[in-house]
């Protein structure tokens, strides 16, 4: 026992002396969640974006007590919401010690904690078991087998000398053992419609039978599942009368503002170590994360499947990545991505989007064109750019300027130094305090968005290019 179950009682006598009271799961969740309601806390810190639409409905099922299926595309935090519900559980719960469906002292439903109570009454021994351990999850996949969800008979039990049809035979399932707690199943429509037809007793009656016993569990559980609308909704590969016995169906969706997938990426993000310092400029998280927002809007790509919010985080420890690397060649004094790191993400993105045609040979074009649509709605979006006739007109006279991720950062001050009419604007972008790294970046954007609003003429090869007037 942990020392912070030290002064719990420890049998079912000195727990019925503490006045500990039982309560259902779905009581238990909707006290709670009343109390985090009532002091202003939200259901959960850890998911963004959902406060005004999911989370509210969310709050809703959970204080009617219903059981609920999530539906949205993949990469929707739907996993991530199911286990948060954790935190609404009690820190700690009474079960009889010994049990592997961690009986309720007070309502045992096993027989093995029904006949450890007859046979000890108070002195039968309590264990306490951390909400953490109250949740169960699996991954629906079509070999599910009964055995796996509901249980089986144990054949080594069985040659050990109980009978067949004795219950303490049994081996019971993720189900079974997840009486008292949160029992989830990602991507159910993927379960064989015959485990969905044994699913049905669960959720309706709170019951299970296996085989051809005559026992009868009578679960305390809470199921929360997940599904994809496309399977749940339009390929029929959910029964019906399993689609009925949850009370509540909610939507998610992805990140609806540009800021909240930055939040993200910035939240779950697992950036490299470095000696150097790593410094984000605004403009390469806005186009990271526009990069999503945008393929989630292109008919070129398979919207059905989606384009999950993990793309925004890969394509962001990618560019990251990809600026230590040209810094550690370079021997800049800071990380500093910029427009030409972004070339990389073609690894990061290739695995995370569908092509919408039979032919992927060109799926490289089609990120190249995501990302130059971002950059360019980024620097239309952002950049008021009076200078721009100046720095165009600088382009005339022989002028071009090379860019790419073998040049250090020095380099581009030599640019500046060059183009007089590119150093304010390219200031303003960086910011009043911005080094050597940043100015880079800043330079590097400019004439990118001058490149992609036509202004100036690009010859590109990988991370490298050359701008120079478009009249040549």
């Amino acid at each position: 026992m942990t020392s912070s179950t030290e002064s719990q009682p420890t049998s079912l006598g000195a727990l019925r002396a503490s006045g500990w009271t039982t309560q259902t799961i779905r009581e238990e969740l909707r006290v709670n969640l009343e109390a985090r309601l009532a002091a202003g806390q939200p259901l959960t810190s850890s998911v963004l974006g959902y406060e005004d639409t999911v989370l509210p409905q969310l709050e809703t099922a959970i204080l009617a007590g219903h059981d609920i299926i999530l539906l949205g595309e993949r990469g929707q935090a739907k996993t991530r919401i199911i286990r948060s519900l954790v935190e609404l559980l009690d820190e700690w719960m009474p079960i009889v010690a010994g049990s592997n469906v961690r009986d309720n002292p007070f309502h045992p439903i096993s027989a093995y904690a029904i006949d450890l109570i007859e046979e000890k009454g108070d002195d039968t021994p309590i264990e306490w078991v951390h909400r953490s351990r109250r949740f169960a999850e699996k991954l629906a996949s079509p070999d599910t087998s009964m055995a796996d969800l509901i249980g089986e008979v144990d054949p080594i039990k069985v040659a050990g000398g109980l009978f067949l049809d004795d219950p303490k035979a049994l081996s019971y399932g993720l189900v079974p053992k997840s009486n008292r707690g949160i029992f989830a199943i990602n991507e159910l429509p993927d379960l064989a419609e015959r485990i969905q037809v044994g699913l049905l007793n669960v959720l309706e009656e709170r019951d299970v039978q296996i085989r051809g016993h005559l026992v009868r569990l009578d679960l305390d559980i809470l199921v929360v599942a997940t599904a994809n609308p496309e399977d749940y909704t339009n390929r029929g590969r959910l029964i019906t009368p399993l689609k009925d016995r949850f009370g509540s169906q909610i939507r998610t969706h992805y990140p609806e503002q540009l800021v909240t997938e930055i939040e993200i990426m910035h939240q779950e993000a697992k950036l490299p170590t470095s000696r150097q310092p790593i410094i984000v400029p605004w403009f390469i998280d806005d186009i990271v994360a526009r990069v999503s927002h945008v393929a989630r809007k292109s008919h070129v790509l398979n919207q059905r499947s989606g384009v999950s919010v993990r793309l925004s985080i890969a394509n962001y420890e990618t560019v990251i990545a990809n600026a230590l690397r040209r810094t550690l060649r370079t021997g800049d004094d800071e990380v500093v991505p910029r427009v030409s790191d972004l070339s990389a993400i073609v690894q990061s993105t290739q695995g995370k989007i569908e092509v919408d045609t039979m032919d992927d040979s060109d799926v490289d074009q089609i990120i190249a064109a995501l990302v130059a649509l971002a950059v360019r709605q980024c620097f239309t979006e952002n950049v008021l750019l009076e200078e721009a006739g100046d720095i165009v007109d600088a382009f005339t006279h022989e002028v071009v300027v090379h860019t790419g991720d073998d040049l250090p950062a020095r380099d581009y001050l030599d640019v500046l130094a060059n183009l007089p009419a590119l150093e304010p604007p390219v200031r303003r972008v960086a910011g009043p305090k911005a080094t050597n790294g940043e100015l880079a970046a800043a330079a590097e954007f400019i004439l990118e968005g001058l490149h992609l609003t036509k202004r100036l003429a690009k010859d590109a090869s990988g991370a490298r290019a050359l701008y120079r007037t478009r009249n040549r």
